[in-house]
């Protein structure tokens, strides 16, 4: 997961504040995702993910380089910026159309290439668009959506792609659930759930903070204050740069 401090002009800032991370689990440990998930991973589940995940790790390399400190948690992190506003059920072909999949995210030429096309397929009727013209990055930190957010195909360049245009998190209504497990793996974004609908109550353009460990966001242009779903422990997989790099963290897997 790529975290960068920019100046204070675009309001892009990711923040954290130093906290000791979390013991590696033993295989008892279980790793618990939030409920749309419906679903506990043990670290046997992590194992098996791992070795039928050969595609993501050949594919694509962590943003895991340029990370804050492993000694911050994704629960210390807070993101704050500009938002972007979409509907319900953008699909992957909307998120980065299939035309653009033959670039190697793990080429880091073909990866910023892949971030400057990011939501590129949306509809005309988004009148102002997540990169501008002439524009390598995304001005917007945070992408607040509806419900059903990444359904479609499972590509993984979809999260990827939101990565390497510079967002840091989705806030979703609900997630289509390949989509949210390709965030987790990649560690791109965070794919955070809200408890109503976001999309309704807050506009492009509008300055948002979300703090990880409150589990909330705040709408500085309306000054109000919206409930967030516990990400779970998919947190320090994400914060760590993806699966792989979370199991070579905690010893899963050789660091080598």
């Amino acid at each position: 997961m790529a975290f960068a401090t920019t100046t204070p002009q675009n309001l892009t800032t990711f923040t954290t504040s130093s906290h000791k991370p979390k013991l590696p689990f033993s295989p008892s440990h279980s790793l618990t995702f939030p409920t749309h998930a419906n679903q506990t991973l043990t670290s046997r589940a992590i194992s098996t993910a791992i070795s039928t995940s050969t595609r993501i790790h050949s594919l694509f390399t962590p943003r895991a380089t340029s990370s804050p400190s492993s000694s911050t948690t994704a629960a210390e992190t807070t993101f704050h910026g500009l938002c972007y506003v979409v509907g319900d059920n953008i699909d992957t072909d909307q998120i980065i159309p299939a035309e653009y999949l033959t670039l190697v995210p793990s080429k880091p030429d073909e990866y910023e290439k892949l971030g400057t096309y990011a939501l590129i397929g949306l509809p005309s009727s988004y009148a102002t668009r997540f990169i501008e013209p002439g524009e390598s990055k995304t001005k917007y930190t945070v992408v607040i959506a509806g419900a059903n957010f990444g359904c479609g195909s499972s590509r993984e360049h979809a999260p990827v792609a939101l990565g390497a245009s510079g967002a840091a998190a989705v806030v979703a209504e609900s997630y289509a659930r390949i989509f949210f497990r390709n965030s987790v793996a990649t560690g791109e974004v965070y794919p955070l759930e809200s408890e109503g609908r976001l999309c309704e109550e807050c506009r492009t353009g509008d300055v948002v903070t979300i703090e990880m460990k409150e589990s909330k966001l705040i709408n500085h242009t309306t000054g109000k204050e919206y409930a967030l779903k516990s990400i779970g422990d998919a947190g320090p997989v994400i914060e760590a740069g993806g699966i792989f790099a979370y199991a070579r963290k905690t010893g899963m897997i050789p660091s080598h």
